[in-house]
């Protein structure tokens, strides 16, 4: 959801999500997402697939959310020393829940999907205010 909605805010020439326990065929976004994102207006894409996280591609981005606390620590004990600096939790960017991790809505309901894409939204927004202020900077 995060990738639909950062790109369509169009805040990075390059957007991508990957995760850590992706396999390796790919599976299609989950219905409930695209609901949610479709009632929003995001397009995602039916042919979107999940893909693993290659820790050589790191170095492609100026900045890597990650949404869970546990995922930010497994990167940096494997990633680059020089690339820690582009690895950040998602939710610091949401006013007032710096170091939260944003929710898996997967086990939930449907509105658990409309409540993350409610942080996904301030999120990107709070990723344009640093990008405004300066406060990130291409690497």
């Amino acid at each position: 959801m995060a990738e639909a909605v950062i790109k369509a805010q169009g805040l990075f020439a390059q957007v991508e999500s990957a995760g850590l326990h992706a396999g390796p065929r790919g599976e299609p976004v989950d219905a409930r997402a695209l609901r949610a994102l479709g009632k929003r207006g995001y397009e995602l894409g039916r042919r979107w697939r999940s893909r693993p996280v290659v820790l050589e591609r790191l170095e492609l981005f100026d900045l890597v959310l990650v949404m869970e606390l546990e995922h930010l620590q497994w990167l940096r004990e494997r990633a680059p020393a020089h690339l820690h600096e582009r690895l950040q939790l998602f939710m610091d960017f949401v006013p007032g829940r710096r170091g939260e991790e944003l929710p898996d809505p997967y086990y939930g309901s449907e509105q658990g999907f409309e409540n993350v894409l409610d942080l996904v939204e301030q999120g990107a927004a709070g990723l344009r205010q640093a990008l405004e202020r300066g406060l990130l900077q291409p690497a």
